[in-house]
């Protein structure tokens, strides 16, 4: 019964004194000569708590990992330092800008490395036995080999002993029927049960709710899928009506939405100001001496909510009537002498920058397409528009995955949607800047499908 004793409850407190203790050890030790100034002390780590509270930072999830909620923690890390300059204004406390931030970007990566170090002590603790929980299923659906494969990840301290159903099975996790549960359950404290509402009766389902409340267990309801899940689902409530919503992106979370803005906004005016500055008046000198009517290209392609925007290239191909219906394949002969350079080199899409700036793409996102493949895919690939509920993006990760270009083959659009769907799922900031950074490197390198 050792590996029974839970210390769960010590996790918030060790948490909180662990990152007070890093923050105020890291500003005693790298800048004395402010943290010592009035109330300083105080501020830093009055702010930390109070943000800590208002964002609810301190939460204990089992399923929880490294990753899992990193977002959380980049946002309670942003605000603590818009706090720890205020605070120098309020303090009227004179600093080195390139200093602080040199001291901010260290205590990061201290309080990353913590976060790290925890999960995988939580990790390593659980795979020892330590803090886990005894757990069955009442009632067996489809539902249940996903639900089981959840169970035995080690790290998240599962002890799944079995599933009660009224359909006898041979299978060797068959426990036997529900009304044997109960007896079961509390022999073997059990501390969870997992309910598959499909499965049992009103009248069941009512004397297993009874029983939790009365046995100090915890009932948990999985509904019936139907077979249409998605990852990005969510639960909303309707006053005490659960509603399930299939497409909760993280996307359209605020913070994503201020903060992917923001990074658009800055990451764009970069380029503009210090790259196509220079670079568009010297490509304009090229195009003429190779004869082009126009050094700029754009077209009519579907955006965020299928809304249609002009999207802006350098022209690489020679002025033609296919070229808002047909994608460019490889050795076209449309590609002009420079157009072979400016795609080889990904060159020919830094005017998007002008359409992130103006809000109508991101960075990162699903490729936009020309109105007739859009209107073309939706039709042949299965949720093709799914994507559009993402601005379109500069690069994205269907593209560092290789599906970038010509499609010449069906396989090749269902991948690039599958990944779409994927990041709409899955974003968060650290994808978006690994996204960037594949980018860069395969454009350094060469790609194969870069033509």
């Amino acid at each position: 019964m050792s590996g029974k004793i839970k210390y769960s409850y010590l996790i918030i407190p060790f948490s909180v004194t662990a990152h007070l203790v890093t923050i105020n050890l890291t500003l005693y030790l790298l800048t004395p000569e402010t943290y010592f100034k009035g109330l300083a002390i105080f501020g830093y780590n009055a702010s930390w708590l109070l943000i800590a509270v208002g964002m609810n930072f301190y939460t204990i999830e089992r399923k929880e990992r490294f990753i899992t909620k990193f977002h959380k923690f980049l946002r309670h890390y942003f605000l603590f330092c818009i706090s720890y300059f205020a605070l120098f204004s309020i303090l009227s406390i004179n600093f080195s800008i390139g200093y602080q931030l040199f001291v901010l970007g260290f205590l990061f990566f201290i309080l990353t490395f913590y976060r790290w170090f925890f999960f995988s002590l939580r990790r390593l603790y659980r795979v020892e036995g330590g803090n886990f929980v005894n757990v069955v299923v009442i009632g067996k659906d489809d539902n249940l080999s996903t639900i089981q494969k959840t169970f035995q990840e080690p790290d998240f301290g599962y002890r799944y002993r079995g599933y009660f159903s009224n359909k006898f099975s041979n299978d060797k996790d068959y426990l036997g029927n529900i009304e044997e549960g109960f007896g079961y359950i509390l022999e073997n404290d059990i501390e969870e049960m997992y309910c598959t509402i499909s499965q049992v009766t009103k009248k069941e389902l009512s004397e297993l709710i009874s029983f939790a409340d009365n046995n100090l267990k915890r009932l948990k309801l999985i509904p019936d899928n139907k077979g249409i899940f998605t990852r990005a689902m969510h639960v909303e409530l309707f006053d005490t009506v659960p509603v399930l919503n299939l497409r909760d992106s993280p996307l359209e979370r605020n913070y994503a939405k201020y903060g992917k803005r923001a990074f658009d906004v800055i990451f764009s005016l970069l380029i503009i100001v210090f790259i196509l500055s220079w670079l568009t008046p010297l490509l304009y000198v090229l195009s003429r001496i190779e004869n082009q009517e126009s050094l700029f290209f754009k077209q009519l392609r579907h955006g965020y909510n299928k809304k249609v925007f002009w999207c802006y290239k350098f022209r690489s191909m020679a002025v033609n009537k296919n070229e808002n219906s047909q994608m460019c394949v490889k050795n076209d002969v449309r590609v002009t002498r420079m157009g072979r350079v400016l795609r080889k080199t990904s060159i020919d899409e830094l005017p998007q920058f002008f359409n992130v700036l103006r809000g109508e793409m991101s960075v990162v996102g699903p490729r936009p397409h020309m109105q007739m493949h859009t209107l073309e895919f939706s039709k042949s690939v299965d949720k093709y528009l799914v994507r559009h509920f993402a601005k379109p993006g500069i690069t994205g990760l269907a593209q560092i995955k290789g599906y970038r270009g010509e499609i010449s083959k069906p396989s090749d659009i269902i991948n690039r949607t599958r990944y779409d769907i994927f990041y709409l799922e899955k974003w968060c900031p650290i994808l978006d800047l690994k996204i960037i950074g594949l980018t860069v490197t395969n454009l350094l390198r060469g790609e194969e499908k870069a033509f």
